[in-house]
């Protein structure tokens, strides 16, 4: 009775070499470099954008271009709206660097995705409520993503709610 077999010594033995197997250890990502960095993400009908907020200097990208040079200027402005919004959140926006990468949708949806992002990562990054609040009572769109979406089109009908007119004569 005390005898086991070959395969029972096999599974005690592999038992006993997965417990003394150590898990490797964890590193980190070689582009945070021990940095505190946030990541946010909004969307706006098709469009989303991800961004990256770490300490720095102040430079936004979006899809690796500097915002300066960002063109048609109107929609540089829509971007820039949650950077110059108190003084407060100049001082945190210049306190940090924003990378943002944007992609679906059109042009003014994605300058809208890439807004949000903005702010909800300055808020993220801050740590404040009163960040988040501030931005809330600015204009609720910076902070909650719209979930308004495009309608399908149905059959028996050129759009989505339209259908085709009737003509008899």
């Amino acid at each position: 009775m005390a005898e086991t077999t070959v395969q029972e010594q096999a599974n005690a033995q592999t038992v006993e070499d997965a417990s003394k197997k150590k898990a490797a250890p964890k590193r980190k990502s070689p582009s945070r470099k021990g940095r505190d960095v946030k990541i946010v993400s909004s969307k706006r009908k098709t469009s989303v954008a991800r961004a990256v907020v770490a300490k720095g200097t102040g430079i936004v990208r979006i899809n690796s271009m500097r915002l300066e040079s960002f063109e048609p200027e109107t929609l540089r402005h829509i971007i820039e709206e949650p950077l110059y919004v108190s003084d407060a959140i100049k001082q945190i926006s210049k306190s940090v660097d924003i990378s943002v990468n944007v992609n679906g949708g059109g042009a003014s949806s994605q300058a809208q995705a890439v807004r949000s992002a903005i702010a909800k990562g300055i808020a993220e990054f801050s740590g404040s409520q009163e960040v988040k609040r501030f931005y809330m009572a600015y204009d609720r769109k910076l902070i909650v993503d719209d979930p308004r979406r495009v309608e399908p089109k149905k059959f028996k009908g050129p759009k989505a709610r339209a259908r085709f007119q009737k003509s008899y004569r």
